[in-house]
């Protein structure tokens, strides 16, 4: 192959900007001295297309000008004197960008050349409102036999003079698995190039979402709270987030209302309120989507039915960021 491309008229060097040719692409040749040549094929999974007179030629890994220049070179030798050969790309499956967690619109996106990890998350619609504070990125090994960049992508988001907020931003994976951590707040406000990282045809683009504990009933801002990574917060500090208890509040009649994730059960559990304000008993943490509801004193008989409304109405309340 790098012979007939060595062997060709000289051209300048592809840029990775440009789009390379991977297995499964639909592509079209044009044969311009003999339309009776003319195809439309699919690139098979070992990345070869099959033409009439040539045979199996190898595909993937190409750039469409770097595979005119092999089409056109193979046809110079056997069969034409000047060969004027087009390929055109008609369907790309083959450069895949999977972005998903809490995204607008996670899914797999064809991406031709290189693209910045905000043009990513831009084409899956922007994050969602429980996003957390960081975004892993998961690179591809290799791409069909050519060397990825991404190593060298990886040591510029890291390797910069690492001042604590560049480090804390960008950590250095310790394995392909555990992939390049960036954080959102750095990328989406700094404007620093060194966040915005390159993202390449395989990689894997996931945005977790952050922990969300839910303050509803008798407080002063009901709403969802997002945790930062890592952290807890406790039933009093939660109230505080909600800016404290209405004057109708029945504290004694509180309930932390918590799933479990594996059974889906639900379960209520007592607590005082006033207790704990007053040091009388320990003020216990809260749990990622927990709910924390505070009853109204005037309705204690219908407690049941409250919290059951608290659980209906928590997709409604506004999540907020502190």
């Amino acid at each position: 192959m790098q012979e007939l491309l060595g062997s060709s008229q000289p051209v300048s060097s592809f840029s990775l900007q440009e789009y390379r040719i991977g297995p499964e692409d639909l592509v079209e040749i044009t044969v311009f001295e003999a339309p009776e040549l003319n195809r439309t094929v699919r690139v098979t999974g070992g990345g070869e297309i099959y033409l009439p007179l040539l045979g199996g030629v190898q595909a993937a890994g190409l750039t469409p000008r770097e595979l005119e220049l092999v089409l056109q070179e193979l046809l110079r030798r056997t069969y034409m004197n000047d060969p004027h050969v087009g390929v055109y790309v008609k369907d790309m499956v083959s450069h895949p960008v999977s972005v998903f967690g809490a995204v607008e619109r996670p899914g797999v996106y064809q991406i031709r050349g290189t693209k910045t990890l905000l043009e990513i998350l831009s084409m899956a619609e922007g994050l969602a409102e429980d996003a957390g504070d960081t975004v892993i990125v998961m690179r591809e090994a290799s791409f069909y036999g050519l060397t990825n960049p991404s190593t060298q992508s990886t040591n510029e988001a890291t390797s910069v003079t690492p001042t604590p907020e560049v480090t804390e931003a960008a950590k250095e994976p310790s394995s392909a698995q555990e992939g390049i951590e960036i954080n959102l707040k750095a990328l989406l406000e700094s404007g620093d190039p060194r966040f915005n990282i390159p993202i390449y045809p395989g990689d894997i683009v996931k945005v977790p979402r952050a922990g969300i504990v839910y303050v509803v009933g008798e407080v002063k801002r009901p709403g969802g709270f997002v945790l930062r990574s890592n952290e807890n917060i406790s039933v009093l500090q939660a109230i505080a987030l909600g800016e404290g208890l209405t004057r109708t509040a029945a504290k004694s009649q509180a309930r932390i209302i918590r799933t479990d994730e594996e059974s889906g059960e639900r379960v209520e559990i007592p607590i005082d309120v006033g207790k704990i304000l007053a040091g009388k008993a320990p003020d216990p943490l809260l749990q990622p989507k927990d709910i924390l509801y505070i009853p109204n004193s005037a309705a204690r008989s219908g407690l049941y039915r409250a919290a059951e409304a608290a659980i209906s109405i928590v997709s409604g309340v506004v999540i907020f960021r502190r």
